[in-house]
Order: C-alpha cells, then sequence, then structure tokens
C-alpha cells in the first residue's frame, strides 16, 4: 500500500509494544482468518439476512476466532446457549463469496446462492459492489477492515487487531460511475481539508480507494473479478516540517 506508515504498536511502555509486536508475528492475521475459515466450514453455520446486517449463531471456538479475525460483533440476547454474532454486508458476502466457508438463507429460510445473495445484498445497498470490492481488496491484502462512520470515512483498516495496534487509514471509496453518493464527496477543496485534517488529527492518512468498473455492469458477483482498484493516499502538507534547521533562527 502506497505511503505506509510505522505501525504504532499499543500497550502502556515499550516493552508492552514490543509484546504485542512479537504476538502479531507470531501469530499473523493470515494464519488467524484461516482458522476461522475451516471452523466455520467444519461446523455448517448458516447466517440469515436481517436489514441490512447478517445473523449467525456460533460456539465458543467461533466466537473466539470471529474476535481474533476481526469479523463481526457479537449481538447480546436473552438466549443463554448460543451468542449471536452481526456481520456487515461485506464481511459476510466475504465470507461466503470469497472464503467460500459461511452459507447465508434468505427470508424463505434457505440457503442462497452467490447470484441471490448478490442481488439481495445490492438491493439493501446501492453502492454494494463497490463498498465490497474495496473490502475484499484490502481483506485480501491480510488488512483488519472496520467501519469508519465514526472518523466520517467509509473504513478504518489496521495493521493487525484493534487490541494490538492503532488503525493506520481512513479509507473512502469512489468509483469510475456516477453514483452520486460515492463520487460526490472530495469533489471540493474544503472537503478534502476536513477529511485530512480530522483523520490527521487522530494519526492516520487519508486512503482513496478507486474502483475502476472498466465497462461492466454489477449484475453478477463475476464483474468483480473485471473490477481494478487503484490506491491514493491523501495527506496534509505542512511548512513548519519543511523548514531549514537554523540555530541562529
Amino acid at each position: 500500500m502506497a505511503g505506509q506508515m510505522a505501525p504504532r504498536w499499543k500497550g502502556k511502555d515499550a516493552k508492552a509494544k514490543k509484546d504485542a509486536e512479537a504476538e502479531a508475528l507470531n501469530e499473523p492475521m493470515s494464519k488467524i482468518v484461516s482458522q476461522l475459515q475451516s471452523s466455520l466450514v467444519r461446523s455448517d453455520i448458516c447466517g440469515f439476512l436481517s436489514d441490512n446486517s447478517v445473523h449467525l449463531a456460533v460456539g465458543a471456538e467461533q466466537i473466539d476466532l470471529l474476535d481474533k479475525a476481526c469479523f463481526g460483533r457479537p449481538v447480546r440476547t436473552v438466549e443463554m446457549d448460543k451468542q449471536w454474532f452481526q456481520l456487515s454486508l461485506e464481511e459476510a458476502f466475504y465470507l461466503s463469496y470469497s472464503l467460500k466457508c459461511l452459507k447465508i438463507n434468505g427470508s424463505d429460510t434457505s440457503p442462497q446462492n452467490d447470484e441471490e445473495l448478490w442481488h439481495n445484498m445490492k438491493s439493501k445497498k446501492e453502492i454494494f459492489p463497490c463498498f465490497y470490492k474495496a473490502y475484499s481488496h484490502l481483506r485480501m491484502k491480510n488488512w483488519v477492515v472496520r467501519s469508519g462512520a465514526q472518523y466520517g470515512v467509509d473504513f478504518i483498516v489496521y495493521r493487525h487487531h484493534p487490541a494490538r495496534v492503532h488503525s493506520e487509514y481512513g479509507v473512502l471509496v469512489l468509483s469510475d460511475g456516477d453514483d452520486k453518493d460515492l463520487n460526490g464527496r472530495l469533489r471540493v477543496w474544503s472537503d478534502i481539508h476536513c477529511t485530512t485534517r480530522l483523520l490527521g488529527s487522530v494519526a492516520k492518512i487519508l486512503l482513496v480507494i478507486y474502483v475502476n468498473k472498466n465497462g461492466n455492469s454489477d449484475e453478477s458477483p463475476l464483474c468483480l473479478a473485471n473490477y481494478t482498484v487503484e490506491e491514493r493516499t491523501i495527506t496534509r502538507w505542512s511548512p513548519e516540517q519543511c523548514r531549514e534547521s537554523c540555530s541562529s533562527c
């Protein structure tokens, strides 16, 4: 990824930060996701679409792995024998379509195939195709991808689990289409200035992911193979960082 900054590991002191880094190196995210994939396949878990998310009931093993891999969030219920997790549409489709480890039921309580699931998710979120392409692009590079709503962006990405490291990028998704919900942003200088200043104040870099559809429609998930992605980082320029160091000044 262009313009990477050094990871900021979490900890109260230097030793704790080194321990967090060592733990992350010992258990890389690719390994954790692979373990989650195997566990979900073995357990044959099936989620179900509910509004703009997917819910699934999981056991203790999946709870631990979903947390470690940073997929979804636990949902409190009165059921003592089950733990429910809520996945975003992008997270659920990634597990179902890209990793082939999760079945998802529709309104008729039967598992949906890729085409049915794609159309269902598009109907719930019109910009889903571009968002999913951006999400899967980052996940396949082993970045942890979480919602960026609290920072005014689409996603926030981490090098590893958020408990071990601070996030490095705030992500905005744009496309070559005419979708105003995506492309109405960053068109004026004030938008760029506000976004970069906000992210800069919390030590993050703005990463713009531009999804080029290359003339393909989004009627099938097969279109994703023909979409391409460009990454651009945008940072604020500080004149003070470029001044000459002079003891006589």
